[in-house]
């Protein structure tokens, strides 16, 4: 399937999920691979399910993880991307093999000067930021066109519940890097409701 913009799948811990994304045209499965992250997996289980898919980037989500560790899982997973949901420091994003992505979540009362500044110290150092945090209500028009000039400047993945109607409408407002989707869990092995998930992949269908 082709989409409108590209995708990016959290939490994928099951071979339905991974397939199900893949087929659905998501570029990026990512996969708790930090024993600090909850329901981490094993590099084993990644290569199982990566297996089964193709022509789809893998991410190493990566918490506390020293940067040695990060690397060696990356190199024996066969990543592409790092997602880190915690700031490193310079020289420990200097020490990553791979190209990271950085988590930043959604704060509705901070001042924009210091949203700014914590996407200017990053710049050159990530490839991009995802925001996965749906915020608690919808965005004023000034959040919203902060977002956008933000979107502007550098690559960001926003959840897709940053749309409170029409996901077209706020692709086409703010022009993201991408839309943040989680997966979940299986409800036995091999079964998986994929109603909500499904609802956002045929929003982006092109």
């Amino acid at each position: 399937m082709s989409l409108i913009t590209s995708v990016l799948v959290r939490g994928i811990n099951n071979l339905s999920d991974a397939r199900y994304c893949a087929g659905m045209g998501a570029d990026y499965l990512t996969f708790n691979l930090d024993p600090a992250l909850p329901a981490h997996l094993a590099p084993e289980t990644v290569k199982e399910l990566s297996g089964w898919v193709a022509g789809i980037k893998l991410v190493g989500e990566f918490s506390t993880l020293p940067v040695p560790e990060i690397n060696a899982i990356a190199r024996e997973c066969g990543l592409s991307y790092v997602l880190l949901t915690r700031i490193r420091s310079t020289e420990e994003l200097a020490g990553l093999e791979l190209p990271v992505l950085q988590v930043m979540n959604w704060i509705p009362d901070m001042v924009p000067e210091d949203v700014d500044m914590r996407f200017k110290q990053l710049k050159g150092q990530v490839a991009g930021y995802v925001l996965p945090t749906i915020p608690p209500q919808p965005l004023t028009a000034n959040q919203l066109a902060h977002l956008t000039e933000q979107a502007r400047t550098y690559p960001i993945w926003l959840a897709a519940g940053f749309a409170t109607g029409n996901l077209r409408e706020l692709l086409n407002t703010i022009h993201p890097a991408g839309i943040v989707l989680q997966g979940g869990d299986e409800i036995k092995p091999g079964l998986r409701d994929f109603s909500e998930m499904e609802a956002v992949f045929e929003e982006l269908e092109d």
